[in-house]
């Protein structure tokens, strides 16, 4: 008997098989211009960043310029590297200066939230070290579709919508960009964001003065971006106090020297081997890592039990999850205890984690003590309390399981073996003011510091805020066979979690395990502003079974159930790298996610 059940037979789509090139993305219009590029001669990494500007314009509200992104790249010649766009916090975002606003958390919107926006530079390194297309070729797509506009979605003007009276009374600039005569668009209207149009082709034009070579073209837009008109126009733009989360209003401390001084980085992947498949996940200064400890302690298990469809392995999933999310909120950050944190994922930790899983759902918080560590436990919150404005916390899955909005992610796999997983986000609509001369806003990824200055997650000017963004790379010794990842906050690991299960141990194709049911705890401190938690929380979709969910309640768990198609974006593109043979799989809820190849 396998220790799985079955996959289900049929699914909402196919496994797409080919040798050329796949391409699979949170939104068609991307996955559409990554497969063109790969088409038209460019490679994986021209393919992503192309899409990657695209999604500024057809996401919006999931992501921006003004954001971040956290890449794996695997070059078919070279080792898989972290791409480390996450912006740090700006000189002047002391805890002192946000005490002396009267404000003891950083907010959840507002400038004053604001890290160093790092997504475009980050891209455009990226376009540089491992591209071959002129920047003009890559940024044509996403003006043509800023200019000629786009079918606005239904999440989009839902946002929209909900933000309507918030822009109005406090966010002008957001309201003449976002709102015709007033009105949030209704699904299917076409959107165009002129202003982003006119930012990118300025990039193009001023880049093109350093002549025609293709790197000093795009190495003089990454100076223009960090010093010319974009960073002027957004220093600017936090200079006026503007309403925040608080209910107060603030002006930002970002500056021009912030935004100069800015470089991303690249950096070796945190890895592990689960069941013969190394995993790779950037480091903890990001959640990746929860993932890496959740496989550690689920390696203590037989297969039997590590099965999301049944009552036992999906409790011993959200129990496993449980642990290494508490060990996050106490020990991850962007500090330089990377010996001491290497603990976490040692086999003998493991071993005691999963001694810690008993039949039962536990409702305490409990984090570890590996040798040499002491955690820092964070405020434990369980009431949510918002004040003031709409646009707060993270547009992502919330804690009732209904999905309010989420982040992006792109995958990319050529015919030369070239792979990225990329997960952009922040610069939401819903973030800060638009810019009004640029078409777009600042993030609000500071929301993810604590003003303590004990915590490893403090805000520290130039650290960086621990980001919940987290793409995945799977290799077959050094050989990249898999890139994959899923937009969704704090639960971004946890839904990843569920399709490596499925398919490294249950033998799931790409496609059936994402279209499997999909589930989260919420029994941890939410890392997105106002930072509460649900004791033994469980959020599941109903289609897990009644059976199911009745015996998860049975043993303790708080269980909300949440629609039947409602959790999970996950996407993948996957290489053998013996035969050259591709395939790619995207999820289907919200019919907005695709992948293309051939």
């Amino acid at each position: 008997m396998p220790p799985f059940a079955p996959p289900p037979a049929d699914t909402t789509r196919p496994t797409l098989s080919g040798s050329f090139g796949m391409a699979a993305s949170t939104h068609w219009l991307a996955s559409g211009t990554a497969q063109s590029v790969l088409e038209r001669g460019g490679n994986a990494f021209d393919a992503a960043v192309a899409a990657a500007f695209v999604l500024h314009v057809v996401e919006p509200h999931l992501n921006g310029p003004g954001g971040d992104l956290v890449a794996l790249v695997a070059p078919a010649d070279g080792a898989v590297r972290v791409v480390n766009g996450q912006g740090p916090a700006p000189a002047g975002a002391t805890p002192e200066h946000f005490r002396e606003q009267g404000l003891d958390e950083v907010p959840g919107s507002g400038a004053l939230a604001a890290a160093v926006p790092g997504a475009v530079v980050a891209w455009l390194e990226v376009l540089l070290e491992h591209g071959t297309w002129p920047l003009a070729d890559v940024l044509d797509y996403a003006i043509h579709y800023a200019e000629r506009g786009f079918p606005a979605a239904p999440q989009l003007c839902a946002v929209i919508a909900a933000m309507t009276r918030h822009f109005v009374d406090h966010w002008p600039t957001s309201a003449a960009q976002w709102l015709a005569d007033g009105t949030a668009p209704t699904p299917g209207q076409t959107l165009r964001n002129p202003a982003y149009a006119a930012t990118l082709r300025r990039l193009v034009a001023e880049s093109t003065q350093a002549g025609p070579s293709r790197t000093a073209g795009i190495r003089e837009a990454l100076r223009i971006w960090r010093s010319g008109f974009v960073a002027s126009a957004l220093a600017r733009s936090v200079e006026r106090p503007h309403r925040h989360s608080s209910g107060t209003d603030h002006a930002g401390v970002l500056t021009a020297d912030d935004l100069a001084a800015y470089r991303p980085r690249y950096e070796v992947p945190t890895r592990l081997t689960f069941r013969g498949v190394t995993v790779a996940k950037p480091g903890f200064w990001s959640q990746g890592p929860v993932l890496l400890q959740t496989l550690a302690i689920l390696d203590q298990f037989d297969d039997a039990r590590l099965d999301p469809s049944t009552a036992l392995g999906a409790h011993t999933v959200l129990e496993a999850l449980k642990l290494a999310l508490a060990d996050r909120d106490c020990y991850y950050g962007d500090h330089d205890d990377a010996a001491g944190l290497a603990a976490l994922l040692s086999p003998d930790y493991a071993r005691e984690r999963a001694a810690a899983i008993t039949d039962s759902a536990s409702p305490e918080y409990r984090p570890g003590r590996p040798p040499g560590l002491e955690p820092c436990l964070p405020p434990l919150r369980e009431k949510e309390s918002v004040r003031g404005s709409e646009g707060v916390g993270e547009p992502t899955v919330s804690r009732t399981g209904v999905t309010r909005g989420d982040t992006c992610h792109v995958d990319v796999v050529d015919r030369w073996g070239n792979l990225v997983s990329a997960t952009p986000s922040g610069g939401w609509l819903q973030s800060s003011p638009a810019v009004p001369e640029l078409g777009f806003c600042l993030g609000t990824r500071l929301q993810m510091t604590w003003l303590s200055p004990d915590s490893p997650s403090g805000l520290r000017p130039g650290r960086l805020p621990r980001t919940t963004l987290s793409p995945t790379m799977l290799l077959d010794g050094d050989r990249p066979v898999a890139a994959l990842g899923t937009p969704g906050g704090d639960q971004q690991d946890q839904w990843q979690l569920l399709y490596l299960l499925r398919t490294i141990v249950g033998g799931y194709q790409p496609q059936q395990a994402i279209d499997a049911p999909a589930f989260h705890t919420v029994a941890a401190v939410s890392s997105f502003w106002p930072r509460i938690w649900t004791p033994g929380g469980a959020v599941v979709e109903r289609r897990l079974g009644a059976d199911v969910i009745e015996e998860l309640v049975r043993r303790g768990h708080r269980v909300t159930v949440s629609d039947d198609w409602s959790l999970g974006r996950l996407s993948t593109v996957t290489r053998d790298p013996g035969s050259g043979s591709l395939s790619a799989a995207a999820n289907s809820r919200g019919a907005q996610g695709y992948a293309v190849g051939r």
